[in-house]
């Protein structure tokens, strides 16, 4: 199992069971289907399992506290990778998710086939915005369907 320790972090794809608990409390619309989309991709794809799972984030000191989540949404045949996430409203403007994502990236970024990973957040969505740009991704110039589009390239 992939698990990614940082300063006060670990973080690691949740398995079937955690994505199914966490679909079934889920109560906006869009979310659930975007994590039951996840989850078909896990099963459809078990060898790459980690390019469609939801990521937990955990307290290293409280394995049993969860801050936020991530996720990739598949990895493109073109070495595309996407990114999204969502943090606990109680743990927002601590530096977690800035964290946890520089430390899933660089991970990523090792992995054979990856050349990119991007992000969208909407124009209004500031604290997006930084933590992509903290983590050096760059506006590169066009839009999605959720905002500006963010890139970090493979060196």
């Amino acid at each position: 199992m992939i698990k990614i320790k940082t300063e006060r972090l670990i973080i690691y794809p949740a398995s079937d069971d955690e994505m199914k608990n966490l679909i079934s409390q889920q109560t906006i619309p869009e979310l659930k289907a975007a994590y039951k989309e996840m989850l078909d991709g896990c099963l459809s794809n078990p060898q790459k399992r980690q390019w469609y799972a939801i990521w937990n984030m955990v307290l290293l000191n409280d394995s049993e506290t969860v801050v936020g989540n991530l996720s990739f949404k598949g990895l493109e045949a073109d070495g595309i990778l996407e990114i999204g996430y969502g943090m606990n409203e109680a743990f927002e403007g601590q530096g977690y998710m800035t964290e946890a994502v520089r430390a899933v990236v660089s991970w990523a970024m090792k992995q054979d086939g990856v050349k990119s990973v991007e992000a969208e957040t909407e124009e209004s969505n500031i604290a997006s915005k930084k933590v992509l740009e903290k983590s050096g991704f760059v506006f590169n110039g066009k839009f999605g369907s959720e905002g500006p589009r963010f890139v970090l390239k493979n060196l």
